[in-house]
């Protein structure tokens, strides 16, 4: 008796699992079908194409972005809460600029992985995002991956960020790149033999990719990486300003930037009206209240304009390998100069996957280790100072 109403039960649960079942299976055959796929790779430069093409595997084999959430805001926002903070353990050092500024750098010197003397030992710079610093998951991780290699890695805090004393009316922007270039000379005075590549994410990518467009053969890098870059600033910040952007990334990230305002009010108040810039719920609003001024713009579409990367492709002088993902909420599809590298970017190796979204690049059921731009990094750093003397002259 009791077998037989266990029967009549599962007769009357099969229809709802039944529909599960087949949701289930429409999902993955969707996955499979349309979201596994290999990344789009293009790059004007023969030899720059040749040379990925022989030194990182990664670039011929599918992207299998994590099955639940492989959509670009669950990409992004999955990533900033649940990405594992691994332990890394820097030593910092602070230096001042020519206005007084302070800027705080984090080393990791890697004398008990690398076999390389600490003289030339290769090294990379990391530059973190608007509200980043070298506490940032992607910052930790990216360190690591330099540091398994055996390099020497140094992560650049902006003005304000990563415990840096603001000692200035002044913080950093996309388009200025004086910082970076005190930070460059700084780390070349110190190792003048040892190979300098750039790890640019966000706007830290942004900030590099400027650099690079200004001082072109004069860099002092050997190489670069940017991740998630917003090429065109108008489209992101048309794009950032649509009503679910808006409330998952563009208030979060404004209030990081008023809280940044809100530490500092004593050095910020005779200079501007921090008031208002506190109220700022935008990012271009807080532009236009702040930035704009701090660097002497016109208006915020001027500043705008002078941090767009996409007229500055043919500029670029040492080999700089572009990650962006074409699901990117930061960055659409349609910003991401694919024509323009193709045409005028002799040294971009744009790499454009389906999806990704903003610095996320999820792998794995369960993605807690390193993800797509994890691995494609540490491939592209290691092939560089490994081969790229040799074959990317």
């Amino acid at each position: 008796m009791d077998r037989y109403y266990r029967y009549l039960q599962l007769v009357k649960e099969w229809p709802s699992t039944a529909v599960v079942l087949g949701l289930g299976a429409v999902y993955a055959i969707y996955y499979f079908a349309k979201v596994v796929r290999k990344p789009l790779v293009t790059c004007q430069n023969a030899g720059l194409l040749r040379f990925a093409t022989k030194h990182m595997p990664i670039l011929s084999k599918p992207f299998w972005p994590t099955i639940w959430c492989f959509e670009g805001r669950l990409q992004t926002v999955v990533r900033a809460l649940i990405k594992t903070e691994i332990a890394v353990k820097y030593r910092g050092e602070r230096i001042l600029t020519s206005d007084g500024g302070e800027i705080l750098l984090d080393w990791i010197d890697n004398d008990e992985l690398s076999n390389i003397p600490r003289e030339s030992r290769p090294t990379v710079i990391i530059l973190p995002g608007l509200t980043g610093s070298s506490s940032a998951s992607y910052a930790l991780h990216f360190a690591d991956n330099v540091k398994q290699l055996g390099y020497r890695c140094v992560v650049f805090n902006n003005r304000g960020f990563g415990g840096a004393q603001l000692r200035t009316p002044r913080t950093f922007c996309a388009a200025n790149t004086e910082d970076l270039h005190h930070v460059v000379s700084h780390i070349k005075k110190l190792y003048p033999d040892a190979p300098l590549l750039g790890v640019g994410a966000s706007i830290g990518g942004i900030i590099l990719f400027n650099y690079l467009a200004k001082y072109g053969s004069e860099a002092q890098m050997v190489a670069a990486m940017t991740i998630s870059v917003a090429y065109d600033m108008f489209e992101s910040t048309k794009n950032l300003e649509t009503p679910i952007n808006l409330l998952l990334f563009n208030y979060t990230l404004t209030r990081g930037l008023n809280q940044a305002v809100r530490e500092n009010v004593s050095m910020f108040e005779d200079h501007f009206d921090t008031l208002h810039i506190m109220k700022s719920r935008t990012i271009k609003q807080f532009d236009q209240r702040m930035t704009v001024k701090m660097f002497g713009y016109r208006d915020v579409d001027h500043y705008y304009s002078d941090a767009c990367l996409i007229e500055k492709m043919h500029k670029i002088k040492v080999p700089t390998l572009c990650l962006s993902a074409s699901d990117d909420p930061f960055s659409p599809h349609r910003a991401i100069p694919i024509e323009e590298a193709i045409k005028e970017g002799e040294n971009i190796l744009l790499v454009v996957t389906p999806y990704g979204g903003h610095l996320g690049f999820l792998e794995g059921l369960l993605p807690y280790d390193k993800g797509y731009d994890d691995r494609l990094m540490s491939e592209y750093v290691d092939a560089v100072f490994k081969f790229g003397a040799d074959e990317l002259q």
